[in-house]
């Protein structure tokens, strides 16, 4: 099948999933009082989450840390930042975030050239920062509320918001539009997105391992750092402890 043919598939395959979009809701609970409706099933999907890791993933990744220079891991992180750029840049633009928009642009411009597509970060080298943005971000920024919090199976912490902002960055992401012949490459690629991404995290099972409570300490940490990055560091003092005032089950 041709990648034109396969286009139409895949989209509206996607966008049929966007039906999820009413998880986002328009709760603005704050990661001092997350909004967590279904814990007890939160609670089990992290337990099968970590029992995965700690027996699958990590000993993966520890072997590959093991055997991988530090030079060529990150070079491999940078090829994956490289190839996410065109998120970046959509959604800067969904933000009308110009100056974000055009870093984004230059970073990729220069990476992919210079940087021997991608797995040299010369922008970075020149003094271009980065830019992280994405469809999850988008919809924070527009006023959409986090939604309840969520663990999805093997990936992790997320919420209605954010899955839905997962899904529809798959518009933007280049590896969506490569033909399904060749969808072994495109998982191969996944894969060792994944394996590299969590070698880098090697040593955080120790600093949950001294929570009183790993579960919430996750969701905590994932929530706040979310919403440090919906309002690029500058979170309101209400949105990030809560206020009494607000009603934060409203629009």
């Amino acid at each position: 099948m041709t990648m034109m043919k396969m286009l139409p598939q895949r989209l509206l395959s996607l966008s049929g999933l966007f039906g999820l979009l009413v998880l986002g809701g328009c709760v603005h609970s704050p990661p001092s009082d997350p909004w967590d409706p279904i814990e007890p099933v939160n609670r089990a999907v992290y337990k099968f989450n970590d029992t995965a890791d700690r027996y699958v993933l990590q000993p993966v990744a520890r072997g590959y840390d093991t055997i991988t220079p530090d030079p060529v891991q990150r070079s491999v992180g940078n090829f994956f930042d490289n190839v996410r750029e065109p998120v970046n840049m959509a959604n800067s633009a969904l933000q009308l975030k110009w100056g974000s928009f055009n870093t984004s642009l230059g970073r990729f411009m220069v990476n992919t050239t210079a940087g021997v597509g991608g797995l040299f970060d010369v922008a970075s080298a020149v003094g271009v920062a980065e830019v992280d943005e994405d469809l999850g971000q988008t919809f924070g920024y527009w006023g959409l509320g986090q939604g309840p919090y969520l663990v999805l199976p093997f990936l992790g912490p997320s919420s209605g918001r954010d899955l839905t902002g997962r899904l529809g960055d798959q518009f933007f992401y280049p590896l969506t539009y490569v033909d399904e012949d060749y969808d072994y490459i495109v998982w191969s690629l996944r894969a060792l997105e994944l394996i590299n991404y969590r070698a880098s995290l090697l040593g955080f099972e120790e600093t949950l391992a001294q929570q009183f409570d790993p579960y919430a300490f996750m969701r905590g940490y994932y929530l706040e750092n979310r919403l440090k990055a919906v309002y690029d560091g500058n979170v309101p003092a209400e949105r990030m402890y809560g206020d009494d005032s607000e009603d934060d089950g409203g629009a």
